[in-house]
This record gives C-alpha cells, structure tokens and sequence, in this order.
C-alpha cells in the first residue's frame, strides 16, 4: 500500500487537471424516482417496524436530507411548485384541485372545463374548472433542461394545476415515455421522472385485501389516533405499501444496472408530500410536510452523507438544472442545493400553505424552521379536521370520524378533532414530535412565537399571498369574463442566410414544432433558434403559454 501511494503521489498534476476537466464535461443523466404520499417512514431514517433495503441502498451510497419539506400537503399543488421552482401561493395553483387534469397528460386538443366544478371559494361561489394562468415567463423547468440538450421524459405524472405544456416534455404519458425511450437520440443524456402510485392515499382502501408486508403490531401509532384495531389494519397498510414501493425501486435500480445505466445516472428519489392519514395529507405541519429526499451520484460521492439543512421540493428543479450546468432562473424561488450554482445560503425557514382541497374550503399557513412548527388559521372558526369525501373512503377516517361523533375519543386521540382552531399553533418537534402539546399560549415560548409570526407575515407580503382572494376572483383575474385566454399563433418569417424564425406576439409563450417526416407525428420538438429548411420541406408549429390554450397549429413551406 506504501508503495501505491507513492506512485500516485508522483502523477503530474497537469494529467489529474486534465481528468477532473473530462468528468466535469460528462453529463450524467438525471433520474426522479418518485412516490406519493410517505413521510420518512423509511428504515434508512430509523422508522421501526419496516425494512426497505433498495431505497436504504440509495441512501447509503448517496446523500440523505432529514429536513425536507413540501410546500403543500397535497399532490397538484406540491407538484406544482416543484416544476415551476415557485410557490403556489405566489403563483396561483394553491387550491386543489383547479381542472380536469388529475395525474394524467391532457394534450391541446381537450383544453376543456366544465362551468361547476362542483366547488365554492370563501364568498360561497361557484368555482369553475380552470388551468392556472402563471407569471409572464415562467415555464416548466423541464424545457430549461431540453433547451439545453437533455431528453425529457415524464411516464405518467403532470399533475401540475394546469394543463401540462407540450413544451415540457419530449415524451409524456406512454409507456415508452421513460428513460430507455427507444425515440432518445444516441449519446444524448436524459432527464426522466418514473412516478410511483402504489404509497398514494388511495391504495390504502385499494389494497386492504392484500397480504400485509409488515407487522402490523410493531408499527408506530401516531400520538393523535387511538391504538385501536381500525387504526393498525390502516396504519399496517400504508406501511406494506412503502414495501411495495421499495420492491419497485429496487426492480428500476436492477433495470438500470442491467441497461449499464446505473453508474451514468443521478437518482433522486422524494415524494410529493408527506403521509397519506388524517392530520398528515392536507395539513400545513411536519406529520404532513415532511418527506424523504435522497441524491445518488454515479460516483457515490459524499455516499452515506446525511444533511440537516432545510430543503425544500421546490428546491428540486433548481437543483436539477444547476448539477446539469444551467444557470436557475432569477424569478424561482427555489434554491439549488447541489451542483454548480448551489446556493450560498441554506434557508432559515420553510414555509407551507393549505387552502381548497376539492370540496373542502380552509386557509392555513406554515412556518417550520427545522425544531419547531408554527401555524396560522385564517378561518380559526372551521374544525382542523373537516370532512372530505374523497379521503373517507379509508376505514379508520370515517371510524374516527364516528367515533369523535360518539364522544368515544380522549386525550392526544381527540386533539385533531378540535371543533374550532386556534389562530395560532406552534409545536416544538424535539419534545413533541407528533405535534399536540400546542405552546402557543406558553410565556416562555413567546418570543418563537413572535419570530416565527412575522417571519410569517413578512414571507406572505413578500410572494403577494393570493391565499387572501377569493377564488372566483383569482380565476377572473386569470381568464378575463372567465374564457381561458388563446396562445397566440406562431408568425413564420426569414432571418439571414434563408433561416426560419418561428414567433408568437404572446408574452412569455414557448414554441413546439415539427419538421419534413416528423409532421403528424407524436413529438413536438422545442424551438431554441432559427431552423434550416430543405427546398419544398415544411413545418408546422404551435405556441403555447401556461394557462393559455393552446395555438392552432400553423404551417410554413419553403417553397
């Protein structure tokens, strides 16, 4: 061994530069192993009563964050920070749900919206189906990464609170539309988001007939249920279905080595939100924030790192684009925590926001600074826990519910049933980590308090909080006389040396086109710069801004 490193210590530093200069040029692929729904219950972050050895395996050979957090408890609005790197209550789509959208890929040609959506805002209005109008210029930050020579790929999730632009991706919502796409140009890297379903809320219900894949007798029990038989089927369920869920990363981690794909990729493995039960989906404080993130390298560096900085998922697309060399977009508001343009600056505070879900009206904000939670209740008049017909399809909610009815539930089990709320919440995670010991009111927690509260105040003045409009408002204020505004067509003209420039007069908007034997196709390509046509060959081409509709398509012919 002596000898070794002495015969390393002789290389010429000039050939180690010259090494160091060829790996920073290689561009890894980048790929999201995403899930729904789960809080850290992972036996990588100590949960008790579970062993996922695939995702324990990124974890050991990449890089694990502690305190990360959505910021808001439910999958369109989250995810709609996450691919825009912005708040949702800055930018519009913090009720859930606004359209028809679901997890599923709409194309242009079914931009459609009903007039009820069957939902009302504060005043009691109808809220229509809409798709969120956001800022001039904001796009998806996957068209940042095609722009820049990526593959984009997203399989099945773009459940974003508006209508996914055709921009955003090179495919969507196929089975191909993953990172072995046979479509992908040879050598040219891919940025890929593999979504799994099988830890969402719903598959609590979906699968209660199956075997369960834990103990369910070892499992922990939040401090706000009863430990009652109802609770542990439900609870026993959510975490057979983290063990599902692991199997399949470990079947895309088998895959991707199989494919020799593994050392060449980024995987970053997170999930929307945090857990799917009462008190956790939905709500604005850790139990329903919190997630999992984890960063594998191809080269394992900083392997079995673990970081206790705040990260948020809106976080993620800056990172992303910063690990691939792309400079973040001034307007986001998240912040790379990885790559070339990592932030200088960890965050001090996270904030989270929960407003409409479907039928159920509310107005809570969030500020967690890594110990303690503090919570605003702008209607401190409505219960914490309302009922929601969608969630009440899991057994141990409508149990808890009849059971909270019946006057049966005492102690930390009936906290969350509180009839009305107070204004102010605020919970200290290291003493009380399942957040019902409520310290608000405590003198010597006053001066938390204070910080915590205008850290608050000064965050929702400073994103402009559209939380404070009323949503038929908002949706006004986004489609004029409430018909969605039109991307206007694209204008075909010549540049220099017999170039095509492509255009909209829409501020903002992005362009797709195809070329010559592509038209008709599937696969829009994006428009970065003036195009070369051959004599007689044509193109065709659409605009598109994010809440607008589409624009017609329109053709241009060299002849």
């Amino acid at each position: 061994m002596k000898n070794i490193s002495k015969s390393i210590a002789l290389i010429p530093l000039s050939f180690l530069a010259i090494n160091q200069e060829i790996k920073a040029a290689e561009k890894w692929n980048i790929l999201w192993l995403s899930c729904e729904d789960i809080d850290p219950i992972l036996s990588c972050y100590g949960a008790k009563g579970i062993k996922t050895p695939n995702i324990d395996r990124l974890a050991k050979e990449g890089i694990r964050y502690t305190q990360a957090y959505a910021t808001v408890a439910v999958s369109g609005a989250s995810r709609s920070s996450i691919i825009t790197g912005m708040y949702p209550a800055r930018i519009g789509t913090q009720n859930m749900r606004t359209g028809p959208f679901g997890g599923s890929y709409r194309a242009p040609e079914v931009e459609t919206y009903t007039n009820d959506a069957g939902f009302k805002d504060v005043l009691g209005r109808t809220v229509p189906q809409y798709s969120a109008v956001l800022p001039d210029g904001v796009k998806c930050f996957s068209e940042y990464m095609r722009n820049a020579g990526y593959y984009c790929t997203n399989r099945d999730k773009c459940d974003y609170q508006f209508n996914c632009p055709i921009t955003a991706w090179d495919e969507i919502g196929t089975a191909t539309s993953t990172y072995d796409s046979p479509n992908k140009p040879a050598g040219m890297p891919f940025f890929s988001v593999i979504n799994h379903m099988t830890s969402h809320e719903s598959y609590i219900w979906v699968n209660k007939d199956k075997p369960m894949l834990v103990n369910r007798d070892s499992v922990d029990i939040p401090a706000y249920f009863p430990d009652i038989d109802v609770v542990r089927q439900d609870v026993g369920r959510k975490y057979s279905n983290v063990v599902e869920l692991d199997k399949q990363i470990g079947e895309k981690l088998a895959d991707l080595e199989k494919k020799g794909l593994l050392d060449k990729t980024i995987i970053i493995f997170w999930s929307d939100h945090g857990g799917p039960l009462l008190r956790q989906k939905r709500a604005v404080t850790n139990s329903g924030l919190q997630v999992p993130l984890i960063v594998r390298f191809p080269d394992k560096r900083m392997a079995g790192t673990v970081v206790n900085e705040l990260v948020s998922l809106m976080d993620l697309g800056p990172t992303v684009l910063s690990i691939a060399g792309i400079q973040p977009p001034k307007y986001m508001d998240g912040k790379a925590f990885l790559g070339k343009y990592k932030s200088k600056t960890p965050r001090k505070y996270h904030f989270g926001s929960s407003d409409r879900f479907e039928e159920a009206f509310d107005m809570t904000r969030s500020v967690l600074d890594g110990r303690f939670v503090y919570v605003k209740n702008f209607h401190p008049e409505l219960p914490l826990i309302y009922r929601h017909k969608y969630r009440e399809q899991m057994e141990m909610n409508m149990s808890l519910i009849n059971l909270n009815k019946a006057g049966k539930l005492s102690g930390d089990a009936a906290y969350i049933f509180m009839k009305t709320k107070p204004v102010e919440e605020l919970y200290d995670l290291k003493t009380d980590p399942y957040e019902i010991n409520n310290l608000a009111g405590k003198a010597e927690y006053n001066e938390k308090l204070i910080e915590l509260r205008n850290a608050l105040t000064k965050w929702q003045n400073d994103i402009q909080d559209k939380g404070f409009i009323p949503e038929l408002d908002l949706v006004k204020s986004m489609w004029p006389g409430l018909v969605q505004p039109t991307t206007a067509s694209v204008q075909f003209s010549k540049g220099k040396q017999q170039r095509i420039i492509l255009s909209s007069s829409t501020v903002g908007a992005s362009i797709a086109y195809q070329q010559g034997s592509s038209i008709g196709g599937t696969y829009w390509k994006l428009y970065k710069a003036p195009l070369i046509l051959k004599s007689g060959e044509k193109i065709v081409a659409r605009a598109v801004r994010i809440g607008y509709k589409t624009s017609e398509i329109g053709t241009y012919s060299a002849n």
